[in-house]
C-alpha cells in the first residue's frame, strides 16, 4: 500500500514540475525579444600608424555611428590632417579639418544579441583648409601653375579659407572582439564635387579626401578603427513571419 502511494505521490510531483516548465517556456516565448540601440564612437587607427611611417604627415580622424533601425546607422566622421607634398617642381604643405556625414546599411545577418556589420554606406565630405606654398621650380610646362603671374609667388604664401565637397561610398565589415569593443575596417571610393582653389594655383591634396590629381576628380582610400558601442536603450525585435507549410 506504501509502495502505491509513493508512486502516487511521485506521478503528482513530476506533474506539477512539468506543468511549471511548461508555464515557465510559454511565460518566455510571450516576452518580446529585445536589440541593444546605442552610440559606437572610436579612433581610425591608420592616421597614427600613417605619421610613423610618413615625416611629412599628420592626421586624427574620430569616428561614430548611432543605430536608428534594424539594419539602419546614421554615421559619421570627423578628423583633421596635415600633409607636405614634395614633386618635382614644386612642395607645399596643406592644413584643415573635414566632416563626413552618412548613413551605413548592414547586410550581416546577426543571431540575437550580435552587432557585427558587414555594410555598405554613403557619405558627404566636406573640409576646410589652407595651403602654403613651399617651394618651386621656374618650369614652363608645370601642370600646376597657369599664366606667368604664377611665378612671381614667393615661398611661404599661404592660401586660406579653401574648401572641398565630395561623396563618398563605403563599404566595410565591424567585429565585436570584447564586449561592446569594435574593431573594423572599410574602403572608400569617393568623388570630388566642387572645391575653392587658390588664385593660380591647385588643391592637390585636400584633408579628408586624400590626393587630388589635374584630370581626375576620383580617389580612393581606407580606415582602420578601434571603437566603443555605448548601449542607450532597447528595443524590441521584430519577428520575421513565418512561411505557410501548406
Amino acid at each position: 500500500m506504501s509502495k502505491y502511494i509513493i508512486s502516487i505521490l511521485a506521478f503528482f510531483v513530476g506533474s506539477v514540475s512539468f506543468a511549471q516548465e511548461t508555464g515557465t517556456l510559454k511565460t518566455n516565448d510571450s516576452i518580446p525579444a529585445k536589440e541593444t540601440y546605442g552610440l559606437r564612437v572610436g579612433v581610425d587607427i591608420s592616421k597614427p600608424i600613417r605619421m610613423l611611417l610618413e615625416d611629412d604627415y599628420q592626421g586624427l580622424e574620430i569616428v561614430g555611428d548611432f543605430r536608428i533601425t534594424d539594419k539602419f546607422y546614421i554615421a559619421a566622421e570627423l578628423g583633421t590632417e596635415k600633409k607636405t607634398v614634395d614633386e618635382d617642381q614644386i612642395n607645399f604643405t596643406t592644413e584643415g579639418s573635414f566632416i563626413k556625414i552618412g548613413f551605413d546599411y548592414n547586410a550581416y545577418e546577426n543571431w540575437f544579441g550580435m552587432r557585427n556589420s558587414i555594410y555598405v554606406g554613403l557619405r558627404y565630405g566636406f573640409s576646410t583648409h589652407k595651403q602654403t606654398l613651399n617651394s618651386y621650380t621656374i618650369y614652363q610646362t608645370n601642370q600646376h601653375v597657369e599664366g606667368e603671374d604664377s611665378l612671381l609667388l614667393m615661398p611661404g604664401t599661404e592660401f586660406s579659407s579653401l574648401n572641398g565637397h565630395w561623396v563618398e561610398v563605403v563599404a566595410g565589415i565591424k567585429v565585436e572582439v570584447l564586449q561592446n569593443i569594435y574593431m573594423g575596417f572599410s574602403l572608400r571610393l569617393n568623388r570630388l564635387l566642387n572645391t575653392k582653389e587658390p588664385e593660380n594655383f591647385q588643391n592637390l591634396f585636400i584633408p579628408g579626401f586624400n590626393k587630388v590629381t589635374t584630370d581626375n576628380n576620383v580617389g580612393a582610400g581606407f580606415n582602420y578603427t578601434i571603437s566603443y558601442s555605448i548601449p542607450i536603450y532597447k528595443k524590441a525585435k521584430k519577428k520575421k513571419k513565418e512561411k505557410d507549410t501548406d
